[in-house]
């Protein structure tokens, strides 16, 4: 999956700097990739968490923007030109694309807030919200974390990923505290990557207890006025 979204990522007429990290150690992982011009491959010694693999890039990144792109992902075309024109102004700290499934399905990657009673709900069987708009630019209250791209400013400003979320919900979390510091999350439905989600949460008994252990320090957090 990494190979393929490097060749999607070299095919965008977009100059970007890439950086691929390995958090688990795997043989012969994207061969050839760490020689190609502007990848450079990490591999960490010991598993480390969302936050802080991101956090780790963006220290050994130079560029003006910062993008956060899971493995998982294809781009059938370039979608920075239309996300970095919607980050001209200095109001977002955050833009995201449209997203889809390998089937052409809308994801609902652009949400509300979520709260206990709407947890509850969704288990229950209610459907997500649809998002936003159909076409341009408008204004959720959280992005999902398989593709946001950030102004270098806002994301040192706001410093970053909370690592104390070793899986989950460190997107709500971030969207929530650039918000506090007066930055608009910015939703371009003129953009689109397609997502072919793995889902693990819903299969590993580890990842639901990482998924619901994040869940109840964001609500918790919330709740004390933190974010």
């Amino acid at each position: 999956m990494v190979a393929q979204l490097l060749d999607d990522l070299r095919a965008c007429t977009t100059a970007l700097e890439i950086l691929v990290t390995v958090n688990v150690p795997e043989a012969d992982a994207f061969r050839g990739a760490s020689g190609a011009r502007s990848v450079r491959i990490v591999r960490n010694d010991a598993a480390k968490g969302f936050g802080a693999n991101h956090n780790a890039a963006f220290r050994a990144s130079h560029g003006e923007f910062f993008c956060v792109v899971n493995p998982d992902l294809r781009l059938l075309s370039d979608p920075f030109p239309n996300l970095l024109q919607c980050l001209r102004g200095d109001t977002l700290g955050v833009v995201a694309p449209r997203v889809e499934s390998p089937s052409g399905q809308l994801e609902h990657s652009a949400r509300q807030f979520p709260t206990p009673l709407s947890i509850f709900a969704k288990a229950l069987g209610a459907r997500d919200a649809a998002p936003p708009v159909a076409v341009g630019l408008s204004y959720p209250d959280w992005l999902a974390g398989m593709f946001m791209l950030f102004p270098r400013e806002a994301f040192e400003r706001v410093g970053g990923f909370d690592e104390s979320y070793f899986l989950y919900y460190e997107d709500v979390d971030i969207c929530a505290r650039l918000r506090k510091l007066g930055y608009q999350i910015g939703y371009c439905a003129d953009a689109t990557v397609v997502h072919d989600a793995r889902r693990t949460s819903h299969q590993n008994a580890r990842y639901l207890r990482w998924h619901l252990t994040s869940m109840a320090r964001f609500f918790w957090r919330r709740a004390l006025g933190r974010l």
